[in-house]
């Protein structure tokens, strides 16, 4: 079995460390801890590790968060994976930080980069982690939010949420949809 894990972000070192980037995060740290190395190929950046005899081909698209649909059909396609072995890992700021929500579809929440590939892939019914970034901003200053550094106090908090993620990652390839809701969510 294959499964395609799409880390969202935005490419480009002002980007790095943002709350928008939780996605790319995730997907880095799943790297380090399989003790692989990113590649830079079409649409993306690539990299592939094995645990319990699933393959897990991790995506960081290089196509900026809102264009993020191109890259997940082209690499869906490429590895001839089945739409309900896609995980997209990205950013919430309707849940309060650090908070993990796996759902098996929904919405796109106002979330460009899942309406982006909610067109591509003709639907929403594919499985997607959200990871809170919270919502502590003035009105209207939304897009000030997503794109800044994580605060002193969220960043010494980072890597645990990162390793929450990373082994509900790997739960929902090994044990499935379900199973790892059960676990998980809470």
């Amino acid at each position: 079995m294959k499964y395609l894990i799409a880390g969202l972000g935005n490419i480009g070192y002002e980007y790095e460390h943002t709350r928008h980037n939780i996605g790319f995060d995730v997907a880095d740290y799943l790297a380090r801890e399989a003790g692989v190395a990113f590649r830079d190929e079409s649409l993306g950046a690539v990299a592939e590790f094995k645990h319990k005899g699933r393959i897990f081909v991790l995506l960081k698209p290089s196509t900026y968060m809102n264009r993020s649909g191109k890259s997940v059909r082209y690499w869906l396609q490429k590895q001839k994976i089945e739409k309900t072995n896609l995980l997209v890992v990205l950013d919430d700021l309707n849940l309060p930080f650090g908070t993990l929500r796996l759902r098996g579809k929904g919405s796109d929440g106002g979330h460009n980069g899942l309406k982006d590939i909610d067109q591509f892939l003709e639907g929403n019914d594919y499985a997607r982690l959200r990871i809170g970034i919270g919502s502590e901003f003035q009105k209207g200053r939304q897009v000030d939010h997503v794109l800044s550094k994580w605060t002193a106090e969220e960043a010494e908090k980072l890597p645990d949420i990162c390793k929450t993620a990373a082994d509900t990652v790997k739960s929902f390839g090994a044990i499935g949809l379900e199973r790892t809701m059960n676990l998980f969510n809470k």
